[in-house]
């Protein structure tokens, strides 16, 4: 890959894209992505391979597309976090980082060791979070979804060509 991808030369979205983001409510974007996680992370749910949340707040920050994702684990299913909750585990970086871990174009501990995505919190849920995205073949779950990220990988890569 020869774009420039440490953690001051990322590839960043334009920020006229993401202005329109920063507008959606907070709560409203962790309810989205709580929705459609619950659907990706099924089997695990059920096999109560996610119990390491429950009770436990997990954020999300994507910071070059302003978004703040809030998600806490609660009868079995994802949901977006109650307002003035502290944050056990947070997850920072952008776009282009967290697009290359969920296409497995990069190692999690290689992002996570160049600092290139940010754990902060509680290190143990952290393990437990990383551990999980290893162990699971989202290919067939996603379907169009992942050549979408691919596609928008490899665009955000020239950015930072």
């Amino acid at each position: 890959m020869s774009a420039r991808t440490d953690s001051f030369h990322s590839p960043r979205l334009p920020t006229l894209l993401t202005l329109p983001l920063g507008l959606i409510p907070r709560r409203l974007n962790s309810a989205v992505l709580a929705q459609i996680l619950n659907r990706v992370f099924k089997p695990e749910l059920a096999e109560g391979e996610l119990d390491f949340l429950d009770h436990k707040v997990m954020r999300i920050s994507v910071e070059d597309a302003r978004l703040d994702y809030r998600l806490t684990l609660r009868q079995g299913r994802l949901e977006a976090a109650r307002r003035g909750a502290p944050d056990d585990l947070s997850i920072e970086g952008n776009t282009f980082e967290f697009l290359l871990l969920a296409t497995r174009r990069e190692d999690p501990d290689t992002l996570f060791f160049n600092r290139r995505l940010r754990l902060g919190g509680d290190t143990e849920l952290g393990l437990y979070a990383k551990n999980l995205l290893d162990s699971i073949e989202l290919e067939g779950r996603v379907g169009p979804l992942l050549d979408v990220m691919n596609r928008a990988t490899e665009l955000l890569s020239r950015f930072g060509a």
